[in-house]
């Protein structure tokens, strides 16, 4: 008789980009959710909100990742965003997806992307996650998905494992098509402890949040929708 029992079945990993957020701690939820073995990425880019960093790293000890990496560049050397140069973030107002706001960080996702392919290519992973948001979001063109599925095509055209076909990479954006609200309750049901997150585009020294613009209003709108209670706010 064959022991079958033994047999291992092969651990899927992925990457997964943690800015310490609402959407991409529940992204990161989500990944472990469906069984990923995960490496998640996360970025020390000159951003004003610095501080999120911190709240990526409790997230990652939270769900007992694989490794948690963190990449360091200075996107304030090319600047043009009120999140990496001296230009004051918006206070206020949510302008919506009409108009591309002075916190969109020139080609930011594009570059996070290209990182979390180098990486999943190392690792032998052929799964990437991101929390990118149509619905709820500040009208950044790398959000919208005929962008992840052009950069999708283009990881299989450009990497070793994708011309030998030893990876067909995959870009999964499991939140792009909810609201707000829909994410802060797929989070919770998780177990995304929602303390440990921070969305704040203008936080203090601290990281406690501001309260005013275009991501606490967004985060703000999405809690009373979801009629739960923030918990950085209690």
């Amino acid at each position: 008789m064959t022991n079958t029992g033994s047999v291992k079945k092969p651990v899927k990993k992925a990457v997964v980009l943690l800015s310490g957020g609402v959407d991409s701690s529940t992204t990161l939820a989500v990944a472990i959710s469906e069984g990923y073995d995960v490496h998640a990425l996360s970025f020390d880019y000159g951003q004003r909100h610095r501080i999120e960093l911190l709240f990526s790293k409790r997230i990652a000890a939270l769900f007992n990742v694989k490794k948690h990496t963190v990449l360091s560049f200075d996107m304030r050397e090319i600047g043009g965003s009120a999140l990496t140069s001296d230009i004051a973030v918006p206070k206020g107002t949510h302008t919506g997806s009409e108009t591309i706001p002075v916190t969109y960080v020139p080609a930011r996702n594009t570059i996070f992307l290209s990182f979390a392919l180098a990486m999943s290519e190392a690792v032998g992973a052929a799964d990437i996650f991101i929390g990118a948001n149509s619905v709820d979001y500040s009208g950044y063109p790398d959000c919208r998905p005929q962008y992840l599925r052009a950069f999708e095509a283009m990881a299989n055209l450009a990497t070793k494992a994708g011309v030998e076909h030893t990876s067909v990479f995959k870009i999964h954006a499991p939140l792009l098509h909810l609201t707000k609200s829909e994410i802060i309750q797929l989070g919770a049901s998780l177990g995304v402890d929602f303390a440990l997150t921070l969305s704040c585009y203008d936080p203090s020294a601290e990281g406690s949040p501001c309260g005013d613009c275009q991501s606490c209003i967004i985060r703000a709108k999405g809690f009373k929708e979801a009629a739960l209670t923030d918990p950085l706010l209690l």
